[in-house]
């Protein structure tokens, strides 16, 4: 599915008549600490520290830990950074992105782009020369697949955007365990698919919930060109499948009894919350009361317990 341009007002201008370096410093700091995303990049680091505690089977180096936090967190804010560069034209049009930095004009598009490479750049040093390069090539490949595979190719094109694209966001698991091991093994593999299939249902109920952007602007979120019967069904189908494939470390040997148990009670409100949506779907229940948004907070609380149970199981096992 092919989605045509739309008309952008100037990005830069918008509630303002001033250059961005005549703005207060206080304010042009905040504006490029929100060009990373600092909320996103919170979930980014939650599944990132678990997985090196379970790849040392312990408690790993404090420093490793920092400097593989603060690489992850440069390179995810400069996909962020470039993502809203080249999403400026939108982010302007649409409610829940019309104050980011570079539709009010607190940053211009140039600044932004500038940003975005050093971060690139730095981050991917910082993790080649103080880590290692394994995890530098993870993160600069998530960093690329973010911007040029999900926000210039994917993101406008077609409604399975959020699942395609959504493999950078599963790739701090990768980066946590090669952060330790400077290798690969089959538990990162395991959590890299449960990031994968968590997240078209934890993102499709808010693009539920602001459908009406999207439509605005052409981007073919699932909820924009489908029913709501027809999306919280996948929502369906890719929940019961990450629910299996997060069972699938303790067979495999990885983990014990406390993380199996997070697994199962953690995954089994995932799956009431989830057909509880389906069945408000099928009722054709609308506005407010679908409640979507009840499985979009509740997943964020479902990765968070998961990924903390990942982190605790080598301390009981």
């Amino acid at each position: 599915m092919c989605v045509t341009a739309v008309e952008s007002r100037p990005a830069g201008i918008i509630g303002t008549s001033q250059s961005p370096s005549r703005r207060p410093i206080g304010a042009r700091v905040k504006a490029f600490v929100a060009l990373t995303k600092p909320r996103i990049i919170e979930l980014l680091l939650i599944t990132t520290v678990p997985v090196m505690f379970l790849a040392q089977q312990g408690v790993p180096d404090l420093k490793l830990v920092l400097l593989t936090c603060l690489g992850g967190y440069l390179s995810a804010g400069g996909a962020n950074a470039l993502n809203m560069y080249i999403d400026r034209d939108i982010d302007a049009l649409m409610d829940r992105t019309s104050q980011r930095p570079l539709v009010t004009g607190m940053v211009s598009p140039r600044e932004c782009l500038a940003f975005g490479i050093t971060l690139a750049v730095v981050s991917t040093l910082l993790f080649g020369l103080t880590v290692n390069w394994l995890s530098a090539w993870l993160a600069l490949g998530a960093l690329l697949f973010y911007v040029v595979v999900y926000t210039m190719i994917l993101k406008r094109r077609t409604s399975q955007n959020i699942v395609w694209g959504g493999i950078a966001g599963c790739m701090p698991v990768l980066i946590g365990w090669s952060s330790v091991t400077n290798s690969l093994s089959w538990a990162p593999v395991v959590l890299f698919l449960v990031m994968f299939f968590w997240t078209p249902p934890h993102y499709w109920p808010l693009s539920m919930k602001v459908k009406d952007d999207y439509a605005r602007v052409g981007v073919p979120m699932l909820p924009v060109v489908a029913s709501n019967k027809t999306v919280a069904k996948q929502i369906v189908l890719y929940s019961w499948v990450m629910v299996a494939v997060s069972l699938l470390l303790t067979p495999l040997g990885y983990t014990g009894w406390f993380y199996t148990l997070v697994a199962l009670v953690a995954g089994g409100w995932w799956l009431w919350e989830a057909h509880a949506l389906q069945n408000r779907a099928k009722a054709e229940v609308t506005g407010a009361k679908l409640k979507e948004m009840r499985l979009f907070h509740w997943s964020i609380t479902y990765v968070s317990l998961l990924f903390v149970a990942v982190a605790v199981d080598p301390f009981l096992r």
